[in-house]
């Protein structure tokens, strides 16, 4: 869909580019755009491995695990239908103390994971679980301590504080987490208490949330 949207976006613009006179501006735009998009990423890279590097060394030194168990009340709470010893749970726990870190890179492999095991909890395995909808939920508002791909860039461009955005940042992705949560609720509200999570059910296909791995490494 989002492919379709895009060849909308880029036939429309042609065409009203030929309509006006000024093909040759939509052209000029075009490979001015790629241009700046590759000059962005080069200028990316010696911030972004810098910091991942650094948060290599904190989760090497445990500051994830940490993390992980300072958040374990709460997320028990968050996940009722999983069972706290559960392999899924660890992994929850991991992809959300990466990506509080700003480790998006990190926090997707974790997140997937977490997809797979609780897919194994999953008694209807052709729909998602609510255990799904709030990971899918948790990494798509995601609370990111520090905003590193948007720091980089504002340094890209010159930014003179280039981490003004991080209480913004802080503030903005803790508002959006609290919504998801609330909806979240509301909509386990709906659907009834969170049945006991038991063995799964045939050898149906995945559920439509473990196949979205772009949205389960959020921060950054």
């Amino acid at each position: 869909m989002v492919n379709w949207i895009w060849l909308g976006m880029i036939v429309v613009s042609v065409f009203v580019g030929a309509a006006n006179g000024r093909l040759n501006e939509v052209a000029e735009a075009a490979f001015g755009g790629a241009q700046t998009g590759v000059t962005v990423c080069l200028g990316l890279i010696s911030i972004l491995v810098f910091w991942m590097g650094l948060m290599k060394i904190a989760e090497n030194a445990g500051l994830v695990r940490l993390l992980s168990r300072l958040m374990a009340p709460i997320v028990r709470r968050m996940f009722p239908d999983v069972p706290p010893d559960h392999p899924a749970m660890g992994y929850i726990l991991s992809n959300m103390s990466a990506n509080l870190l700003g480790l998006g890179n990190a926090a997707t492999p974790m997140g997937i994971r977490a997809m797979q095991e609780l897919q194994k909890l999953n008694r209807q395995p052709g729909v998602a679980t609510p255990a799904m909808c709030t990971l899918l939920a948790l990494n798509t508002a995601s609370i990111t301590l520090v905003p590193t791909t948007m720091i980089a860039i504002r340094m890209n461009f010159g930014a003179i504080h280039p981490a003004d955005i991080v209480a913004p940042t802080l503030l903005a992705t803790a508002v959006s987490t609290g919504a998801a949560l609330l909806a979240d609720r509301w909509y386990r509200h709906r659907s009834g208490p969170p049945r006991a999570a038991g063995k799964r059910i045939g050898n149906g296909p995945a559920a439509s949330s473990p196949s979205a791995p772009a949205s389960l490494g959020g921060g950054g």
